[in-house]
């Protein structure tokens, strides 16, 4: 059997602060698993190692943990990396900052990692989170994600002897063709890091995954930040584990922590084999 995880966060603008606490909750998680039979996916949320600062901080961090040696496999990387290998779990790192080559932008990464701590795969978030919210939350808030964001271009699919994973990030959910092409590569299940802002995520949040679940027949694991942050932005949290048949199966509304399920391939096959559902698409 299979254990999916999701770890909720109210991540700092402090990276060595983030990591401690996933530590933590990664140890809770596995501390009553036998050592002999890890077979553990986890997701952490977007912005999991530095959150609560603007995206320009964002790109500094990027700068500053490149490495000369490899650009692309920077010290957060290594971190997170560090994380899987000493807890054994296959680690999916919500997000990122990943500085471009050209150094004046960076993507916000999604990066999978086996229970060895090697680079399964990394998906750079294709839909930005360029918005004007004035209308949707009745204030002036604005988002302009792609002003120090590149955003990625290619879907990504993670093939592990666990599950086929399918790789987006948060306003991705948005986006149903993406996740369509996500299962007809193959997917099994799809992992949703996020940080949801509070009005959008109390008004779309659960339905949007449901969908996504329903329409796609496979897993959705949705993990999110929640919470007041120290800019003032406000997440709405309420992680979740979804079935093939958009069941939820567990749900963590507030504060920081974890919620597991089981993941029954059978189930995907069952569901798939008594309902198709064509999916028609260039990949």
């Amino acid at each position: 059997m299979v254990k999916l995880s999701a770890i909720q966060l109210n991540s700092k603008a402090n990276v060595e602060h983030n990591l401690r606490v996933i530590s933590e909750q990664l140890a809770q998680l596995t501390a009553a698993e036998p050592q002999d039979n890890i077979n553990h996916i986890v997701v952490l949320p977007e912005c999991c190692l530095f959150f609560g600062a603007n995206d320009k901080a964002q790109l500094h961090l990027a700068k500053s943990t490149s490495t000369a040696q490899s650009p692309k496999n920077n010290v957060l990387q290594q971190a997170v990396s560090h994380l899987a290998k000493q807890y054994q779990v296959t680690l999916i790192a919500g997000t990122i900052p990943i500085v471009t080559d050209e150094g004046d932008k960076f993507t916000n990464s999604s990066c999978a990692f086996n229970s060895q701590g090697e680079l399964l795969g990394r998906y750079d978030k294709i839909h930005l989170f360029d918005v004007n919210v004035e209308a949707v939350e009745g204030n002036k808030k604005n988002y302009h994600e792609s002003r120090f964001t590149q955003a990625g271009k290619t879907t990504c699919l993670v093939k592990t002897p666990l599950a086929n994973i399918g790789l987006t990030v948060c306003f991705d959910v948005r986006f149903p063709l993406l996740y369509q092409q996500l299962t007809a590569l193959g997917a099994d299940i799809i992992t949703v890091p996020s940080a949801f802002t509070r009005v959008t995520g109390k008004a779309h949040w659960q339905t949007l995954l449901q969908a996504r679940a329903i329409e796609n027949q496979v897993y959705i694991i949705a993990a999110g930040q929640e919470g007041k942050h120290e800019n003032g932005r406000e997440t709405w949290g309420h992680s979740l584990i979804i079935s093939p048949w958009g069941e939820i199966l567990a749900c963590l509304e507030k504060g920081e922590g974890t919620i597991s399920s089981d993941y029954v391939p059978q189930e995907i096959k069952r569901i798939r084999t008594s309902m198709p559902l064509t999916h028609i698409i260039e990949t």
